[in-house]
């Protein structure tokens, strides 16, 4: 059967320059530049083609069109020249704006969390992927109702339509509630399943790689776990999380964790609902923070990448800096000058396998001084503690004395931390001896 392709939409950029300077001294003009250099790339991994782009100057955002209402008409000119179906605002716009945008330009507006939501609806593989991006767009979508653009639906594709589509907007806000609801109820006992599930892996230290969006993380886990995830040249071509494990060397085995990569001005919703997802992160215990250094803009990255982090509550966890795609680079000064600037990272590059061993041998460092060796003295009728253990260490050795037994064990410092104060507040009788 003949497969005919889809033909993409064709859209046009909008960014706003606010009359200042940042404290980088960087221009606002070349700031909007480069972010709607990344939101063209946005776009064309939603499936649309960017043939336009435009930048208006001001002093103030415009409550009601954000770009003002003459920009407005010359940007409704603008689509009819160009016959784009789709207009792109690298700002989030509030629901007036859009309902304005959109009875002047007569075309579909998007802001840049409408379309990184979008590419999320269209990447998401797993049912608590799905559920969190649905959840996502609805409480994204609730305060932007309107009757524009009511009679489009999944049925009829294009970007901003994947996922759950709007309906009549008489009953939407009732339905999309009780929804959101709904989704929030199966994203609980989705993380109380992943809670269970992690527990059973604490035998290991948990690696988490963190990063930029299209960074490499995904090439970084396929070689050191000899594992086959998507590998993509697109942005958020890794949306759900991939757990493996990683032997470092014959003592040393780890459970590394790829997770969604972040982004400029990723919607503190979009966060809030991958939260299951980005606990991976969370309950780490050593994070690779990977770097692409052949970027242009990789410093921006990193800031952004950690401010990602604290917003989700990371803070001085032992982390790794990773600067990958050492390849592509040019000038070996930078390479020279990022490492004078970031004493202790990595150089390397994924895809090539170069230097991937000296980032296994840190990683080795790192866990000597996570691992603890303990010996614990119980009696017979602690075998849930006992059994915990078993669970979570590695057992180095058992003596039986009466009714004591006495286990020496190998165990993460995190949860033999856990396991001593359980002792402390239910007053047993075992001790730990380090």
């Amino acid at each position: 059967m003949l497969v005919v392709p889809k033909e993409r939409e064709r859209a046009i950029l909008v960014g706003l320059a606010v009359h200042r300077l940042r404290a980088t001294g960087i221009g606002v003009r070349d700031e909007v530049g480069e972010n709607l250099d990344e939101l063209a790339q946005l776009v064309d991994t939603a499936g649309a083609d960017p043939v336009a782009r435009i930048v208006q100057a001001r002093r103030t955002i415009d409550p009601a069109f954000f770009i003002g209402r003459g920009k407005a008409d010359e940007l409704a000119w603008l689509a009819q020249e160009k016959d784009v179906q789709l207009v792109v605002f690298d700002d989030d716009l509030s629901a007036v704006q859009v309902r304005n945008l959109e009875r002047v330009i007569q075309r579909k507006i998007l802001d840049r969390s409408g379309i990184i939501l979008d590419i999320f609806a269209s990447r998401a593989r797993t049912s608590e992927a799905k559920s969190q991006v649905e959840l996502a767009q609805l409480q994204y979508m609730l305060p932007r109702l309107t009757r524009q653009w009511t009679h489009l639906s999944k049925q009829y594709g294009g970007i901003g339509t994947k996922g759950p589509g709007e309906t009549q907007i008489e009953t939407d806000r009732r339905v999309i509630r009780t929804k959101i609801s709904h989704l929030h109820t199966k994203l609980r006992r989705i993380a109380k399943e992943r809670a269970v599930q992690r527990k059973g892996r604490e035998l290991f230290p948990r690696v988490a790689l963190v990063g930029y969006t299209n960074v490499g993380k995904s090439t970084l886990l396929n070689k050191l776990a000899g594992a086959s995830v998507l590998v993509e040249n697109r942005l958020f071509a890794t949306l759900d999380s991939t757990v493996r494990v990683v032997r470092l060397s014959p003592a040393h085995r780890i459970l590394l964790s790829d997770t969604v990569g972040f982004i400029r001005k990723l919607p503190h919703h979009l966060v809030a609902s991958f939260k299951s997802t980005l606990d991976e992160v969370v309950e780490s215990d050593i994070l690779l923070h990977v770097i692409d250094v052949s970027h242009p803009l990789f410093e921006e990255q990193i800031a952004v990448v950690n401010d990602t982090l604290e917003e989700i509550g990371i803070r001085n966890k032992p982390t790794v800096l990773v600067f990958n795609k050492i390849d592509r680079v040019k000038n070996r000064e930078i390479l020279k000058t990022v490492s004078s600037r970031h004493p202790g990272a990595v150089f390397l590059s994924a895809a090539r396998g170069i230097n991937t061993r000296a980032l296994e041998e840190q990683l080795i460092a790192l866990l000597d001084h996570l691992i603890v060796e303990e010996t614990l003295t119980l009696g017979h009728a602690d075998q849930r503690i006992i059994s915990d253990i078993h669970e979570t260490a590695e057992i180095l050795e058992k003596q039986y004395d009466g009714d004591r037994i006495t286990i020496r064990f190998r165990m993460n410092r995190s949860n033999a931390e856990r396991l001593k104060k359980e002792l402390a507040q239910n007053g047993r009788q075992g001790r730990i001896d380090a």
